[in-house]
Order: structure tokens, then C-alpha cells, then sequence
């Protein structure tokens, strides 16, 4: 059981922007040990109202009455310094913390906190890792990036020392984490927004290496030249894997892929025969992923049988290469990948696949991402047979940086491949139902509202 002497002293505890991904799992977890949670959001949403039904008191809009009785407010990101409640939490010298450094604070009260990190893979990793213990019932907590169905959610509160989390490099809040084992999956030139360079991206996942614990565990990808240079930041305990390199501890080897793409592959460890894994999940990333899930429950002591159970179990996280339906034999899938190696990787998946042609639906994710990486996108974009390329998804940003999606399409093109630009939701909906055939495959792709198309093509 967690230890949370540290946070007895706040009895009423209010969540700004409680229905955050991140900030309604800590809800339940505050709720589940006692805590009397209230908090407000922006909107409603599936979360807000599945909070709502767990007793845990939500009000769209400011909800100053139970600012007002808090001992402490823990806000997110996302709220702004004039917010009415952040502004009447300072007036009323009630202690305010940001959701990442309060996150730290829940990792500390765990003897075993699992941090899984990297640029790409982090929901689908912490999910595998998390469906192992599940079925090795270690009872873990957990919080996960996306919806998990197993879940029915992306968190769980669980009774044991065992909390697994998703750990994200943006703006470096995962270095307020108190982990006893890191898994890194990669590290890849993203967010340069905040970090400006890779190199400086490289410097960061080396100072959170730092933060194991000499008995920690660091579970690290050995095919990624980035991760091998971090490795001396630590005396913890270093477990590797890979599929290129052979020196790995932990490697697959005859890997083949079925008519969906989902792999099956022999592990070796230590370059003795472990064990044969089939997933349920496309691509050859994903091979990498479990690699890393493996190494993680390995070390944990759970059973070979019990990891290629949940391994076989897991059909992957929301928007991680969903099947979303058909029309006219026309197959759709929805994806969240918005950085180019991830749009490399879910091409590959799909190519592995049984179709006719392929289609993407691409909303690039942020003008920063998009202007830094404006080559890279337009050269792995052209792995699929017909693109189309809607408006970028600011989220956090205004448009500094003088790039549009027409940019995007115009470089394409100059790469001897056809592309087009459509505006508006409904107006590509109908373009592809009036040119997509039989046999062909869809992909909606991008980290924002793209995910809408889907539901559209296929009622």
C-alpha cells in the first residue's frame, strides 16, 4: 500500500481542470484513499461525468465554493495565471500545485513507481506493462495516456506498491517523478518548441536517469543511439533490448506478420531462447514495445505465460492504430501519430497489412512541429498511396511561424507525389467516399481533432 503520511495534511483537495487525462486519474486515486476531492473543468466530457458517478463532485465552469474550503489546489497546465479560481486560491493563501510537481508527490508514496518514457510508444508500452501485472494480479495503480478498455479508462487505483505511469518529457515534468524504474523507448527530436535542439533533448532523459535509485532498474531501448548515451547517468541496474543489435539482453528474433500485421517472434534473453509472443497489434514497433514490457516483468518476477497472455490480450489503446469500421469494404483505422517517426512506424504496420491502396487523412499537430519538421513529414508521407492534408491543429500555439498545411502539400508534390489540401471535416468525408474502392484502406493520423473523420466516413 502506498505510503501518503506526507499528504494527511490536506484533508479537502480541489482539481482545476479536473478532467485532463492526467488529472482525473489523480481524482480517483485522492478519492480511494480518503480524501474529500472536488474540482472543475472547462467542459463536460466522458470523464467528468465517469468522475461524477464515482461521487467525486465536478462543476463545469468555476466552482468557487469548493475552492474556498480546499487546503490545498492542484491545477493543470492548461489553466491560465488569471484564472478566477487560481486568482481566489493566492487571496486566500490556500497552497497551490501544479499537476505535474503533485504527481511527483503520488510517486513518492509508492515503494514502486514504473516510469515508462520516450518520444513514441509511451501509451502502448505503459499499457502492455500494465495488462502484465493485471494478469500476474500484482494489483498495480496505474495511469495511462489514453483509454484502455481492460481499464474501462486510463487509470486504476490498485492496492498494492505498484503504480504505473505514463512519464512525459514535455517541458521535462517528468523529472518531478520519483521513479524506481525508468523504461526508456526512444528519444527522438520532438517538442524542439520547448527544447530548441536534440541535443538538449538527449541532456534532459539523461538528467532524469539520474533520478534512480542506486537499487532502480533502467529498462533502454539498445538500438537507439540516443539512449546508449545516457546509460553512464546511472548506477542503477541497465536491462537492454532490440532487434537490430544482438548484444541486447533482450532480443526478437523470426519475426513474421500475419494478414492483419500483427507480428509473432521468438524472445531471446541473454541470447538463450525465452519465449514465442504473438501480439494483436500491427507493425514491427510494436515488436520493440513488448520488447521493452518484457524486460520490465522479467525483472519483476512475473511468469513467462502470464506476459504472453496479456500480450495476446492487448488490441491496443484508443487512437493507436483503431479499427474504426467500414464503408463499402473500405476498412478505417485511426492513429495518433503526429511526429514523423511515428507516422514511419504506422506506415510500415499498415504496409504489412492486406489491402488494395492506401489513404491518409493527415492533420499536422502544432506550427513549431510542423515548420521544424516540414521535410521529414513530406518524405514519410509519400509511403501512402492517395494523402490528403487538412488544416494544422494549433493546440498551445498561435501561428509565429509563418507555415501552413498548403506548405505541407506544396513540398509533396515537388517529391513527385500527389496531394491535396481539404479544409473542412464533411468536404474530405465525401472526396474519399466518392474515391476510395473496394479493398482499400483509410487512415485518419494526427494528435488532434482529425479523430472526427472516422465516425463520419463510417456512419
Amino acid at each position: 500500500m502506498a505510503n501518503i503520511e506526507e499528504l494527511k495534511q490536506y484533508k479537502r483537495i480541489h482539481l482545476i481542470g479536473i478532467g485532463g487525462v492526467s488529472m482525473s486519474g489523480i481524482a480517483e486515486i485522492l478519492h480511494y484513499w480518503g480524501f474529500v476531492v472536488t474540482g472543475s473543468d472547462s467542459s463536460s466530457s466522458e470523464t467528468t461525468d465517469k468522475l461524477i458517478k464515482n461521487h467525486i463532485p465536478v462543476t463545469i465552469g468555476h466552482d468557487l465554493p469548493n475552492l474556498e474550503r480546499a487546503n490545498l489546489v492542484v491545477y493543470s497546465a492548461a489553466i491560465k495565471k488569471d484564472d478566477v479560481e487560481l486568482v481566489r486560491a493566492k487571496e486566500l493563501n490556500i497552497p497551490i500545485i501544479e499537476r505535474g510537481t503533485f504527481l511527483g508527490m503520488l510517486t513518492k508514496a509508492f515503494k514502486n513507481t514504473i516510469c515508462i518514457s520516450g518520444t513514441h510508444g509511451k501509451t502502448t508500452t505503459t499499457s502492455m506493462v500494465s495488462l502484465c501485472f493485471l494478469e500476474a494480479c500484482k494489483d498495480p495503480s496505474i495511469q495511462v495516456g489514453a483509454y484502455l478498455k481492460q481499464l474501462d479508462g486510463n487509470y486504476r487505483v490498485g492496492n498494492s506498491e505498484y503504480f504505473i505511469i505514463e512519464a512525459c518529457e514535455y517541458v521535462e515534468s517528468y523529472l518531478k517523478l520519483f521513479p524506481r524504474t525508468e523504461v526508456i523507448l526512444n528519444i527522438d527530436n520532438d517538442h524542439l518548441d520547448y527544447f530548441g535542439t536534440l541535443e538538449n533533448i538527449v541532456k534532459s532523459f539523461g538528467n532524469y536517469v539520474k533520478l534512480l535509485p542506486e537499487n532502480g532498474l533502467l529498462v533502454i531501448n539498445w538500438d537507439d543511439p540516443n539512449c546508449k548515451l545516457i546509460t553512464r547517468n546511472t548506477l542503477a541496474k541497465v536491462l537492454t533490448y532490440g532487434i537490430e543489435n544482438e548484444n541486447a539482453n533482450f532480443v526478437a528474433r523470426n519475426i513474421t506478420f500475419n494478414r492483419n500485421g500483427f507480428p509473432t517472434f521468438d524472445v531471446y534473453y541473454n541470447n538463450n531462447f525465452y519465449k514465442t509472443i504473438s501480439l494483436s497489434i500491427p507493425g514491427r514497433h510494436n515488436v520493440m514495445n513488448a520488447l521493452a514490457c518484457i524486460a520490465v516483468c522479467h525483472e519483476y518476477g512475473i511468469e513467462k505465460e502470464d506476459m504472453k497472455n496479456a500480450l495476446h490480450k492487448y488490441t491496443g489503446a484508443h487512437r493507436r492504430f483503431e479499427y474504426k469500421g467500414s464503408f463499402n469494404n473500405v476498412n478505417v483505422y485511426d492513429d495518433y501519430g503526429h511526429h514523423p517517426t511515428e507516422i514511419l512506424a504506422t506506415a510500415n504496420a499498415l504496409k504489412q497489412k492486406k489491402y488494395n491502396k492506401s489513404w491518409v487523412i493527415f492533420q499536422p499537430h502544432t506550427y513549431s512541429r510542423t515548420k521544424n519538421l516540414l521535410d521529414d513529414f513530406a518524405n514519410v508521407l509519400t509511403n501512402f498511396d492517395n494523402i490528403i492534408v487538412t488544416d494544422i491543429y494549433a493546440a498551445r500555439e498561435n501561428n509565429a511561424y509563418n507555415i501552413s498545411s498548403k506548405d505541407l502539400v506544396d513540398k509533396i508534390k515537388l517529391l513527385g507525389h500527389d496531394a491535396v489540401y481539404i479544409s473542412d471535416f464533411n468536404e474530405i468525408a465525401t472526396y474519399v467516399k466518392e474515391h476510395a474502392q473496394s479493398g482499400d484502406i483509410v487512415l485518419t493520423l494526427g494528435a488532434g481533432t482529425v479523430t472526427n473523420i472516422g465516425p463520419m466516413l463510417v456512419d
